[in-house]
């Protein structure tokens, strides 16, 4: 099927039936506009995040930013939000798949992120068959039947749409403009932007977004910037969009209310988006010989550095008027073990009843059966009211408590074991095109996969790579353990049903990505590049 496209823009993937609805002329005329007008600053940002952790690798220290000390002085509120985002005490997230976007939709949830990014494998026909899907359910026109026959359709009341297009650091390789790459979150935005926004607000709920990865204000401005574009292209008034930022890196810490300075007039607040930010840890500390945490089990959000981070957040968002989102627990219910089912769902009340307490406003859950326990627990503190955005947390909040990483023990022979394992095993199904997999009765995404191999690759390099019996963790260690991993990994896939064609792969890449001198940024970028 031939598409016509705007002058300059060339799409080299195949075009299924149904991919002309999404991809029209006037929505890509959409994509080519903001990516020649923002480009050049997206790829400038890029560049900044290399010069930073290289100032980041000799010794510099993190600390607030003297040049933006008014702003977080300055009296000043995000502007007021809409009332389909007053009351998210529990947000459900998912990728763009039918079956899982009508269930969260069905799930009792108060909101519902739709996810391009992490816990969706960006394959060219998992993005555009998203989109399609996207439009179908706005529209209450999408409905799944399975294998079985058991057909899924949408109920009456269902969750308010928040969207979450990739990150400033992943291109859509598919689609180039002028003969670049455009970037992979503005064209997941435009897309969706440019075919739902009126008929959302026609509908009473958005457009909403939520906005991945960022480093910094800068990247927040970028945002609104394409926000701005964007609303006048179509003709809607400015302020319409609201995205809430995910603060799922170490320098976003230090940023947060210039962060929701920057989207004031587009601001839904933020997100504690907790795997991601340890992995960002680890990634902007790796040459740091003091710096060495513990196995990921023992990275939990009760740990000084994630405590610290949490709190602060909840500070910066009622500070400035805005929701402060608790992150998302990987624990999922188990079936046909009840006590270990029991023991997951006493994990999840946990989480949600110290992010109640703490004064968020809601948080995420990564399964609709887990839906009805983090509501019950939010219930339980903010009783009546939709949220507790009038809550201020009081102490002070900075480099003392942000990069106080502790604990660094244990690691053990178990946890390296784990992390191979997980990381082979998400990667190979990534690869075959399923991001967001349960594994060991954990709901493991890009993210969680990012620590497992970045963690392996730490150990290798610090010196305090010392498992708790003594031993040095070391490429002569770990790569026997990547091939005995992969066997078991294929031989619980096999178990499964399911295919073991990409694994070999898997294996191979996680090695490449471990075992490296030199650390490998993401590891979603070489993954992306080796699939079709």
């Amino acid at each position: 099927m031939s598409l016509t496209l705007p002058a300059g823009m060339q799409i080299n993937a195949p075009i299924r039936p149904g991919y002309e609805t999404i991809l029209t002329p006037e929505a890509l005329e959409l994509v080519a506009k903001l990516h020649r007008a923002f480009e050049p600053r997206r790829q400038e940002l890029l560049k900044a995040r290399v010069e930073r952790q290289a100032r980041i690798d000799a010794g510099e220290k993190l600390d607030f930013l003297p040049e933006t000390k008014a702003i977080r002085e300055g009296d000043w509120k995000i502007a007021p939000l809409p009332k389909a985002l007053e009351r998210r005490r529990t947000e459900i997230t998912g990728p763009v798949e039918a079956k899982m976007i009508i269930n969260a939709f069905n799930s009792g949830a108060d909101s519902y992120m739709t996810d391009f990014e992490d816990s969706n494998s960006p394959k060219w026909d998992n993005q555009i068959q998203g989109q399609v899907n996207i439009y179908k359910a706005i529209r209450r026109e999408l409905s799944f039947k399975n294998e079985a026959g058991k057909e899924y359709k949408l109920n009456d009341k269902i969750a308010t749409l928040q969207i979450r297009p990739r990150g400033w650091h992943l291109d859509e390789k598919h689609v180039t403009v002028d003969g670049q790459r455009v970037s992979g979150g503005i064209f997941d935005f435009a897309l969706v932007f440019f075919h739902n926004a009126k008929e959302q607000i026609a509908r009473g709920a958005g457009p909403f977004y939520y906005l991945p990865k960022m480093e910094s204000h800068l990247e927040a401005r970028l945002w609104n910037d394409i926000f701005v574009m964007a609303q006048d292209h179509i003709g809607l008034p400015q302020g319409t969009i609201k995205a809430t930022v995910l603060v799922e890196t170490i320098l976003a810490t230090f940023e947060m209310e210039e962060i929701l300075y920057e989207l004031r007039n587009h601001s839904a607040g933020l997100n504690a988006g907790r795997w991601d930010y340890i992995f960002s840890c680890i990634k902007k500390f790796k040459k740091n010989k003091d710096f060495c945490l513990a196995q990921r089990g023992a990275i939990t959000m009760e740990v000084p550095f994630m405590r610290g981070y949490a709190l602060a957040l909840v500070q910066a968002c009622h500070k400035r008027g805005a929701p402060a989102m608790g992150g998302m627990s990987a624990l999922i219910p188990i079936k046909n073990d009840p006590e270990a089912n029991e023991k997951a769902l006493a994990g999840i009340r946990h989480d949600k009843t110290r992010d109640a307490n703490d004064g968020f406003d809601g948080g995420w859950v990564a399964h609709p059966g887990l839906v009805s326990i983090a509501a019950e627990e939010f219930q339980k503190v903010l009783g009546d009211k939709p949220n507790q955005w009038e809550k201020q947390v009081d102490g002070k909040f900075g480099p003392e408590q942000w990069l106080d990483f502790r604990p660094t023990t244990p690691i053990t022979e178990a946890g390296l074991r784990n992390n191979i394992n997980v990381g082979i095993h998400y990667l190979g199904s990534w690869l075959a095109g399923n991001g967001c997999v349960p594994i060991h009765n954990l709901m493991e995404d890009a993210a969680t996969a990012e620590i497992s191999r970045s963690q392996v690759w730490q150990w290798v390099v610090s010196p305090k790579g010392i498992l708790d019996d003594g031993r040095k963790v070391t490429v002569e260690m770990v790569r026997p353990m990547i091939a005995e991993e992969l066997a078991k990994v294929k031989a619980t896939v096999t178990a499964q049903g399911e295919d073991t064609a990409t694994y070999d792969q898997a294996a191979e890449i996680f090695d490449r990505m471990s075992l490296t001198p030199e650390y490998p940024e993401f590891l979603t970028l070489p993954l992306y590049e080796a699939m079709e």
